[in-house]
């Protein structure tokens, strides 16, 4: 398999519709967010690997991985044919984000203070993917609203996942014994 084709050095690509496009296709722009923040999410994976945390927990991070290459291709226009509603996302796949959201916060203290992004390496690495979840959900929304169709469970799934990785970093830090910075106003003191 060849990795350069030639075909993007004119600044076109193919959807996995077969449509040629221009790389600044609001679709493209999707699915390369969808790709970024995957491999952020790769790396807060190959981070885990210098720490002891629960399988259960990095079962489930490198299972939503998996999952974001599948929702990556269909906002590049692939869908399968077994999708009854034109999504490989289902309102199981988030309820089971809601599941594990709800397991790691019971573990959790109670958030009485803004936090700052931040703590060990895997979980400053799982909130730059929450940030960059938030734009994907964003754009969604532009894409949405320009005319574009998304199916309704994915942008509530990527919506889900945000919160997923806010808990997830917090859960890392705490697994890892590694405080919370509380943000401080410099107007107010706390």
């Amino acid at each position: 398999m060849k990795i350069y084709t030639k075909f993007g050095d004119g600044g076109q690509t193919y959807l996995a519709s077969g449509k040629k496009v221009s790389k600044t296709d609001r679709r493209v722009d999707l699915y390369g967010t969808c790709d970024e923040l995957n491999s952020t999410i790769g790396l807060a994976l190959a981070l885990s690997q210098k720490a002891s945390l629960e399988k259960a927990f990095l079962d489930h991070l490198q299972m939503i991985q998996s999952f974001l290459f599948e929702i990556g291709s269909e906002l590049a226009g692939y869908v399968p044919k077994e999708s009854k509603d034109g999504t490989v996302v289902q309102a199981l796949d988030v309820d089971g984000l809601e599941k594990e959201i709800d397991r790691l916060v019971s573990s959790l203290p109670e958030i009485k203070f803004f936090i700052l992004p931040g703590g060990t390496e895997m979980a400053s690495t799982l909130h730059i993917a929450r940030t960059i979840c938030r734009r994907l959900e964003r754009d969604l929304l532009v894409y949405i609203e320009s005319g574009g169709e998304i199916h309704n469970d994915l942008r509530i799934y990527i919506n889900r996942l945000s919160d997923y990785l806010f808990v997830a970093a917090r859960f890392v830090n705490l697994s890892l014994g590694h405080e919370e910075t509380i943000w401080k106003s410099r107007t107010k003191s706390n």
